[in-house]
């Protein structure tokens, strides 16, 4: 067991100060996270409601349809059917993507979880929502190398992309290092050996 004064002496610095304890710069960063997550929190009046959307979506619309001819004009039923089914996707899609963020976050808050777990959580989220994560420096088109010099490739960072539609959501980045060597010299000795074996 450790002396209290051996632990006060852990404690002092190289210039003979007390340091401050760990727990007082713990309090302060979760101070100042709350602080700043209120700061983003949205204002009900500002939350998005499907039925307000959908209204001024028809609204602009109207106008929109006003100044085509009579005879190309959509029915105001049909309009309303398509934006309606559009604002209700739409939100049916932000409603996945929350609950996703809300399985990691508690996650993330979860005390014994390390960052291997949060990781496979979040790469999971990703994967299911249609994300292809691409660690495979073959697939070059969908990467940018950052530096180095060499005939190969070392993954600095994945690629992202949406299998739905084949875009590139973010570029991987790839580091050039030197080719590996083929192992033909160590082939050739090997058959040497058992030929010489074999006489």
């Amino acid at each position: 067991m450790t002396s209290k004064s051996a632990r006060r002496e852990n404690s002092q610095n190289a210039n003979g100060q007390s340091s401050k304890p760990t727990g007082l710069k713990r309090r302060k960063e979760k101070r100042e996270f709350a602080e700043d997550m209120k700061l983003r929190t949205l204002r009900p009046t500002e939350l998005l409601h499907p039925a307000e959307l959908l209204a001024r979506f028809t609204e602009r619309a109207s106008e929109l349809i006003s100044q085509l001819p009579e005879e190309s004009r959509p029915t105001p039923a049909s309009v309303n059917a398509a934006l309606r089914q559009g604002v209700l996707e739409a939100f049916r899609t932000r409603d996945e993507h929350i609950a996703r963020l809300v399985e990691t976050d508690l996650l993330a808050g979860t005390p014994g979880q390390g960052a291997t777990s949060i990781r496979r959580a979040v790469r999971a989220s990703l994967i299911d929502m249609g994300v292809r994560v691409v660690e495979e420096a073959a697939e070059q088109e969908l990467f940018v190398v950052v530096e180095g010099e060499g005939e190969g490739f070392e993954l600095v960072r994945p690629a992202y992309v949406d299998q739905a539609t084949g875009k590139l959501l973010l570029a991987g980045q790839l580091r050039r290092i030197a080719a590996p060597r083929l192992p033909e010299q160590s082939h050739a000795g090997d058959v040497n050996k058992q030929e010489d074996g074999s006489k």
